[in-house]
């Protein structure tokens, strides 16, 4: 049995989680249909997403087209969810993009279509509510061809558009009329195809659904499917258009010996996929899960290798130390009893599993990469406290476990009984809000979200102190000498010893290790420190009486030291912008962007008006998304995307110190 794993995207309330049911439902997977407004929908299964009508997390549900497991995930539509999309898309095979025959293409549906275009993602369109009064056909098909997909073919017809008695009819391929139309698309692509029609001959009907397979697969045409995910009409046309045209998952191949070898095993018998890869094994994790007790279900997309009950897996990310575990349990949407490349699996046992860790074996660990996200880490970040100061710890329990779903919120516990949080937006915040009253009892509040800037060494520097042993209680039980150097763009924090290896004990090393990377999340003005290189040039200790709690104190002290002789400079994040808005709306636009500090970089007409690139500082993306619609009338479309960052000019801005102050020698050492 194949395997497809298929994505329903779409604007706010285009009807996605509605068509989600439907598809379920057409396909005989669930008995009943669920509805958005009766809050009883299959795939928003938390009480949240149900109460507010929106998709918050990526869900998946499974439903059989003949020899086909199809497995739906359902997909934010809000922009603050981006992360969300671009995380479920990484693990997708093909798409179903959704958008409304009554407000037809939206800003946000030309967002979601310029990312499947960007990451050639197989996709089929699909126009919901063409029973509601104001719904087009024609005109709309023609307005996705020319602003979302050129290739656009659609493979059925609408009769009484805009009514209830509204009903579709397939697009037939024998019929020459609709074959040659088709071939014209078509032909873009294949100059066989083009040939043949300038020769004057329309292509049978058997090549050109051919051509059209082929090209759907490649991401060069685009199947369209009018129907109503509340009647019904359509959705039988689009499992077709889905059993018929999109491509399934795919075995990948990798070399080994000189060998190509497939990583997948016939489940007929045969060695392994991870006996034949040398265990080799690849999988991320994309969503989780929680049952009534609280166990954690980890759900992984397998790219390589097989994954079996009782195997020792590793969970690898770019922001946290390996984690070993053991899979006890598994479930496979295919049904059987063991996972491969392709599947996606409900798995039990990975205790430490976070959204986004790659599921490798221990033998392929060291290999196994591990990307930074495409969309770039949040910059926003907010100070949420209880407001009953006894729920404290409840809180930062609550908000960790939150952050295990969504590691791009980045939750610090601060001193006090507050917790820092990285957001991408407001309606994120009102998320996380809810879900701390209404599933873990919290009430929280959050202060005003800011920008989160970094600091990196200007220069270099160097401290050390050594044990006083003229003193009969030295401060510390400890000598530490650390220099600190600017490093490459993009590096993070790196430590390395010029001292001998083995000069201390493993647990006094490892304290330095540990305290170095904790203390750099605040630097000199308050900010995280990147890019740079720890050296410890010095160490000593002192027979019995030292103790790892000397050196994690003393650490501290030395690195912001060492960190005030490098001297360092406050950086703010920008993002690169790629805007297009009507041609009456040029001069307002390009002059609202220069007033808020935007580096516009070019401007140039297109079909649609004008398309306009450039920087614009990350604190004023916010202000400028909410005018942007009053500015183009509603019609301007934008894709911001992180572009690093650059120097504050003036004077830096500080974020206030929290926990012991090491700039402070007196007043730290009384906290100590």
């Amino acid at each position: 049995m194949t395997t497809l794993n298929l994505g329903v995207l779409a604007h706010v309330d285009a009807g996605k989680t509605s068509l989600t049911e439907r598809l379920l439902f057409d396909a005989g997977a669930i008995g009943r249909l669920g509805s958005v407004d009766g809050g009883d929908t299959h795939t928003d299964t938390g009480d949240l997403e149900r109460r507010r009508g929106i998709t918050i997390r990526s869900a998946v549900a499974s439903f059989a087209l003949g020899g086909l497991t199809v497995n739906l995930v359902d997909t934010p539509g809000h922009t603050d969810f981006t992360a969300e999309v671009e995380r479920a898309l990484g693990v997708l095979d093909a798409a179903v993009l959704v958008l409304s025959a009554v407000e037809g293409v939206q800003a946000r549906t030309r967002v979601l279509a310029r990312t499947l275009r960007r990451r050639g993602v197989p996709t089929l369109l699909f126009v919901n509510k063409i029973d509601r009064t104001g719904a087009r056909d024609a005109d709309l098909l023609a307005s996705v061809r020319r602003r979302l997909f050129p290739g656009t073919v659609a493979l059925n017809a609408v009769h009484g558009i805009g009514t209830r008695s509204v009903r579709t009819t397939p697009c037939d391929f024998a019929d020459p009329s609709f074959r040659e139309a088709t071939a014209e698309i078509l032909a873009e692509h294949d100059d066989a195809l083009l040939a043949e029609l300038v020769d004057g001959r329309v292509p049978e009907p058997s090549r050109v659904q051919a051509v059209l397979r082929a090209q759907t697969a490649a991401a060069q045409a685009t199947p369209l499917i009018f129907g109503s995910a509340l009647t019904g009409q359509g959705t039988h046309d689009l499992l077709d258009a889905i059993a018929t045209y999109l491509p399934p998952a795919r075995p990948i191949a990798f070399v080994q010996g000189g060998a190509a070898t497939q990583a997948v095993a016939s489940a007929q018998g045969g060695a392994s996929a991870q006996e034949g890869a040398g265990g080799r094994l690849r999988g991320t994790v994309f969503a989780l899960e929680r049952g009534a007790t609280g166990e954690k279900t980890a759900l992984v997309r397998l790219f390589e290798g097989e994954l079996r009950p009782r195997a020792k897996v590793v969970l690898r990310s770019p922001h946290a130390l390996d984690r070993q575990a053991r899979v006890t349990g598994l479930r496979v949407t295919t049904g059987g009893r063991w996972a491969g490349p392709g599947d996606i699996v409900r798995v039990r046992g990975l205790a430490e599993a976070r959204v986004g860790d790659v599921v490798t074996t221990p033998e392929g660990a060291a290999t196994a990469d591990v990307a930074e996200p495409e969309f770039g880490r949040p910059t926003l970040e907010t100070v949420v406290r209880a407001r009953d100061g006894a729920d404290a710890s409840r809180l930062r329990a609550a908000l960790l476990r939150l952050a295990e779903e969504d590691p791009l919120i980045d939750v610090s516990p601060l001193p006090g009984g507050t917790t820092s949080v990285r957001l991408y937006g407001e309606v994120q915040k009102e998320v996380i809000g809810a879900t701390l009253r209404e599933t873990f009892g919290v009430e929280a509040e959050f202060e005003e979200s800011r920008i989160v800037h970094l600091e990196r060494p200007a220069g270099v520097g160097e401290a050390v102190e050594d044990m006083d042993w003229r003193r009969r209680q030295p401060d510390f039980w400890a000598t530490i000498g650390l220099r600190v150097e600017p490093g490459p763009p993009g590096s993070g924090v790196t430590f390395r010893r010029e001292t001998e290896l083995g000069a201390l004990p493993a647990a006094f090393d490892r304290a330095i290790v540990e305290t170095v990377h904790l203390t750099l999340e605040q630097g000199r003005y308050g900010w995280p420190v990147t890019d740079c290189a720890v050296i410890l040039t010095a160490s000593g200790f002192a027979g019995p009486v030292s103790t790892a709690a000397d050196f994690r104190g003393l650490t501290p002290m030395i690195l912001m030291r060492a960190l005030g002789a490098a001297g360092t400079r406050v950086y703010e994040p920008y993002s690169r912008f790629e805007l297009e808005v009507p041609d009456d709306a040029l001069s307002a636009v390009t002059s609202r962007l220069s007033a808020l500090g935007a580096d516009i970089q070019d401007a140039k007409p297109d079909p649609e008006g004008w398309r306009i690139e450039g920087e614009l500082p990350a604190r004023r993306v916010g202000a400028f998304e909410r005018e942007l619609p009053g500015l183009t009338g509603g019609d301007g479309v934008w894709w911001p995307r992180p572009s690093g960052d650059r120097p504050v000019q003036g004077r830096p801005p500080t974020r206030p110190r929290t926990g012991p102050d090491p700039l402070d020698r007196n007043a730290y050492l009384r906290t100590l």
